[in-house]
């Protein structure tokens, strides 16, 4: 870890996102390969591209590359905005084939 020379103090929030699995592997693996979290990894990525600098340096994007085949992640920048979730697989009961799961109940004994 690098050591901070002049902290900045910042409020930080738990949030809950959804991200392309793959995806979310690979900056994991790469914020555990710089023994760092992934919000900062994430944090340092947007910071970096809200001033228009790389995130990444060279080294770091060999790396990348690797975790990308390890991970099989295929996506690329030109992806961003035309990514679409499978839909989900629908209950068996809500097309009306079959029963839906009932919790078994213990019948008492007169």
């Amino acid at each position: 870890m690098v050591p901070i020379a002049d902290p900045r103090v910042v409020e930080r929030v738990q949030t809950g996102l959804r991200m392309e699995k793959r995806l979310l592997k690979v900056l994991k693996a790469l914020a555990e390969l710089y023994d760092i979290s992934l919000g900062d990894l994430l944090e340092g990525i947007v910071l970096h591209a809200f001033e228009g600098k790389p995130a990444f340096g060279e080294e770091s994007r060999r790396r990348i590359a690797e975790l990308e085949k390890i991970y099989g992640l295929d996506l690329v920048a030109a992806d961003s905005h035309r990514l679409v979730e499978r839909p989900a697989p629908r209950a068996t009961a809500a097309r009306g084939k079959g029963k839906a799961a009932r919790p078994r109940t213990r019948k008492r004994r007169p």
